[in-house]
């Protein structure tokens, strides 16, 4: 409490006082904190300690920041922010603090989806947020639908509906070129065939969006090296023939 309450007294200075944190509105800080969620995610990835306890506090201090300035217009303060937040972790978990019976994780979500409807959402996907990564998002609408009871009862039948999207993608190119006869059929069928891809992940417990991110960190750390490598043997990376970069390339998945 004592630190919380230091942060506190030290914004109130920074917005009395520092010219460029006087001048922040909610709208301008928005950026900011995305950019910031992101930095938290990176050091997640990372598993660096310091680092996330680091982007924590960078993340917390947005958080406080907009609870200050809304108080400023008398809109919300932060001592609201904080009960409205108990009362509805209280209200989600009947569980806890009722007398419903949850004894799985899955009897959990779905008593939880269907909570926030008694809140006033209309459907179980409004709280998808609309500017989420699409990734990201084709997780969370499955997630939702799953809390409504909506789901598949097999993984089996989740890898048969990956090859049917597989094949009906397929149909959308040429066979000789591999190019899409329609450019937005083929897209279409491209986006089921990667949203089943995700729901068959989730039925085998990989979270799609850190197994992809792992990937383009792997990808990265091989082309550097090879951009590295073939420079200290003086050549540039882009006057290389494929076959020649192949070469670093397959030495960089040594390491």
């Amino acid at each position: 409490m004592q630190a919380f309450s230091r942060l506190l007294d030290i914004l109130d200075d920074l917005r009395e006082k520092c010219p460029w944190d006087r001048k922040q509105t909610i709208s301008s800080l928005r950026h900011l904190t995305i950019e910031e969620t992101y930095e938290l995610s990176d050091a997640i990835m990372r598993q660096d300690m310091q680092d996330i306890k680091k982007e924590i506090g960078d993340l917390m201090l947005h958080l406080v920041f907009y609870a200050k300035i809304a108080s400023e217009t008398n809109t919300f303060n932060l001592t609201e922010v904080l009960q409205s937040l108990s009362d509805k972790l209280v209200f989600r978990h009947p569980h806890i603090y009722g007398d419903v019976k949850a004894e799985t994780e899955e009897e959990v979500k779905q008593n939880w989806e269907q909570l926030k409807i008694k809140e006033g959402n209309q459907s179980v996907l409004g709280g998808v947020p609309v500017s989420l990564p699409a990734l990201v998002k084709a997780m969370r609408i499955q997630e939702k639908a799953r809390g409504a009871g909506f789901d598949w009862e097999e993984k089996t039948q989740v890898w048969d509906k990956v090859q049917e999207e597989l094949q009906e993608f397929k149909q959308e190119l040429n066979p000789l070129t591999l190019a899409p006869a329609d450019s937005e059929r083929a897209t279409g069928e491209f986006g089921d065939l990667l949203f089943s891809l995700v729901n068959f992940a989730r039925f085998v417990d990989i979270n799609p969006e850190e197994a992809l991110e792992k990937t383009n960190l792997k990808f990265i750390r091989r082309f550097q090296f090879m951009e590295t490598e073939s420079a200290k043997d003086g050549h540039k990376l882009a006057d290389l023939s494929l076959e020649e970069m192949d070469k670093y390339w397959e030495k960089a998945k040594q390491y």
